[in-house]
């Protein structure tokens, strides 16, 4: 069914307050806003460690968290001077690399990127 339908409008005090959308064009609606970048954020912690002091996103971020090096890298399954080799240089990780460490720190990879 690709017939185009206008929204339902519910009021409220006379005035619109909820519009009633096709499932399909909801569902459009979801997967365009998916890649917003407006929805990645950061804390400010985080934005200072990396900005203001110049540590890379993983540190910054590790930091926040309360993480050591060890703890990380074995939530990540990496060892710890792999992943103080990937905070301390302007080495670029693999997407791989980035997704492991977001997972452990329960982050977006999108979160990591410089």
């Amino acid at each position: 069914m690709n017939v185009h339908t206008d929204p339902q409008i519910i009021t409220q005090d006379g005035k619109p307050a909820f519009a009633v959308i096709p499932w399909e064009e909801y569902q459009k609606i979801l997967a365009s806003s998916e890649a917003d970048e407006s929805e990645i954020w950061f804390p400010q912690e985080v934005v200072e460690a990396n900005a203001v002091r110049g540590e890379s996103l993983i540190k910054s971020w590790r930091e926040y968290f309360n993480l050591t090096q060890k703890e990380l890298a074995q939530k990540a399954g990496m060892t710890q001077p792999s992943l103080a080799r990937l905070e301390n240089s302007d080495s670029t990780p693999r997407s791989s690399t980035l997704k492991q460490l977001a997972a452990a720190m329960e982050i977006t990879m999108e979160q990591l990127i410089e």
